[in-house]
């Protein structure tokens, strides 16, 4: 692979589009695809799938909503179309098992191929400072590396295919359980008449601590830059929240290891989600937990 590879990026929401601009801006050439007519909005030169042209892509990168719509790109756009060798690098968060899928539909076509989903939302996407979470032959992760490193400044290789998935989805049930808390904490410290800033003060200074706390304060004014300090803009969405959740619950029951707390938090944004269509920051659930007093 050359060293400054050309790059393709196949999906350019919330994560896809600064993480095209930022390949673009660290001298990559870099084409989007979208089929969305406002991509164009969010990464300068986005092509629609139909009219992709892939046969000059030395890597190509997915990050799209669902497994389902990974596979079908794989399938429709990709595979066909991708010249003989390219590395494709799949970083959107989709359950283990259409990975694993992916993985060997990929290979028993000669690509090189990873799974690396991501942490750290669309500023860390935009500056490089993604956390990947990476699954694949020693081979391949070696081939996809350089990109990777464009992408994250901590790059962890889990193990065989579909590892990286595994990681993200135990890495994800932690931040919804640890939302939950946070969330429910500053409900009750507010309704028993706490000020919610010195009490975010004392958390953020405690063993309360956490991302979460210091990120999505859910009480609006505490943290400026937080989404409650925005009308709850995402940020990080109610309904990937619920999302990522239950791809946790299907790594649980597949591996028969019981997770309730998980559980729990999956039933709950889902629920909350599924009510509100989930369009805004997952932190907004704090709004409905004041209202109804409870889940």
């Amino acid at each position: 692979m050359p060293d400054r590879p050309k790059l393709a990026v196949i999906g350019l929401g919330t994560m896809g589009a600064p993480m095209a601009q930022h390949l673009q801006a660290s001298g990559y050439q870099t084409l989007g695809v979208d089929p969305d007519p406002g991509a164009a909005d969010r990464f300068a030169g986005a092509v629609a799938p139909e009219v992709t042209d892939l046969s000059d892509a030395d890597v190509i990168v997915t990050m799209l909503p669902e497994g389902r719509h990974v596979q079908e790109a794989y399938e429709t756009t990709i595979l066909p179309a991708a010249p003989p060798g390219a590395m494709l690098i799949e970083c959107s968060t989709i359950d283990v098992e259409t990975a694993r899928s992916l993985n060997a539909l990929a290979t028993a076509k000669g690509f090189a191929q990873v799974d690396a989903p991501v942490s750290g939302g669309p500023e860390a996407a935009g500056n490089g400072g993604l956390s990947l979470m990476v699954g694949g032959t020693g081979q391949d992760v070696a081939r996809a590396r350089p990109v990777l490193q464009v992408l994250g400044s901590r790059i962890t290789h889990f193990g065989a295919p579909g590892s990286g998935q595994a990681a993200k989805a135990c890495h994800n049930m932690i931040c919804g359980i640890t939302a939950m808390a946070v969330l429910e904490g500053f409900a009750l410290a507010e309704a028993m008449g706490l000020d919610p800033a010195q009490f975010h003060r004392l958390c953020a200074g405690a063993a309360a601590q956490s991302w979460t706390l210091e990120n999505r304060c859910p009480v609006p004014g505490v943290v400026p830059d937080a989404p409650a300090s925005n009308g709850y803009a995402p940020g990080f969405a109610a309904r990937l929240m619920a999302k990522d959740l239950r791809l946790a619950q299907a790594a649980s029951a597949s591996s028969g290891q019981p997770t309730p707390f998980g559980a729990e938090a999956a039933r709950v944004f889902t629920e909350f989600a599924n009510a509100t269509g989930g369009a805004l920051d997952f932190s907004s659930l704090y709004s409905e937990l004041r209202k109804t007093g409870g889940t």
